[in-house]
């Protein structure tokens, strides 16, 4: 114990044992190990290190999500527009599967998000617009606030309905741009969270054992988050994004820490 200050030291206990380590064979009372601070440090920096994965994991993840729902609005758009152009559908027909086709996809992609993703999107927007809805706004913004789509004549009427096709193959821009630094952002996390592991795993006497340790805590952090998210997301309810990030980074660093204490 020479060199290491007395204040350095924390101090736990197993009331399971008949006698203290600190004490005689006799002595009855429970086992005291003292930790020092390095143990505290290294394991505030496992959680850290989870912490850093599971954000990259969320933000690298939500924002392929995006990517994905660009791409394939906008494959339905030129894929209609091709088939309004060679006589198979009518702009009616065209704007109807548009609008279909896209809230579909909003689903399923966010679907395939995280909890944190999901609440962001339905912070949004809770559900895609119906195709009435639609063709209000688009013949609001095309002809005047106060026209009547009734009383436009057909080729104004198709005019709207091509708008509704355009606009389904287009993403909001402002949150397009922010989801593809988020993914920048994730993509750095993740090959931060491998560099300290690379370092953990480099400066450990015992490199298998540590190398496994180190997927065990990071996928820990990372499942956890997105479970921690999910449960958040039930309590809050739809919509509530800083909700859900609490409980994703709450459950990160809950697992993370369970499996870095019983490995």
């Amino acid at each position: 114990m020479a060199g290491i200050p007395f204040s350095s030291l924390t101090t736990t206990c197993d009331v399971r044992s008949g006698r203290g380590v600190l004490g005689s064979a006799a002595q009855a009372g429970p086992t005291c190990v003292r930790t020092d601070d390095r143990t505290v440090f290294e394991n505030a920096i496992r959680a850290l290190e989870a912490e850093v994965s599971n954000a990259g994991a969320h933000l690298f993840a939500d924002a392929s999500a995006r990517q994905s729902y660009t791409r394939q609005i906008a494959a339905v758009t030129r894929e209609l527009r091709a088939r309004v152009e060679s006589g198979a559908l009518t702009w009616r027909q065209a704007a109807e599967l548009a609008n279909e086709e896209r809230n579909t996809i909003m689903e399923i992609v966010r679907g395939r998000s995280t909890p944190v993703g999901r609440a962001m999107a339905e912070s949004l927007k809770t559900q895609g617009k119906t195709l009435n809805e639609l063709i209000a706004r688009k013949a609001a913004q095309l002809f005047g606030k106060d026209v009547k789509f009734a009383a436009l004549t057909v080729e104004q009427q198709n005019a709207v309905y091509g708008a509704i096709v355009e606009s389904a193959g287009t993403s909001n821009p402002k949150v397009t741009a922010t989801m593809l630094r988020m993914s920048r952002a994730g993509r750095a996390l993740i090959v931060v969270s491998l560099a300290i592991s690379v370092y953990n795993i480099a400066t450990s006497d015992d490199k298998i054992g540590t190398a496994e340790r180190e997927v065990a805590v990071t996928g820990a952090g990372i499942a956890g988050g997105v479970a921690g998210g999910a449960l958040a997301g039930l309590a809050c309810g739809p919509g509530a994004p800083v909700c859900v990030t609490v409980g994703a980074f709450v459950g990160g660093a809950l697992a993370a820490f369970g499996v870095d204490h019983f490995w």
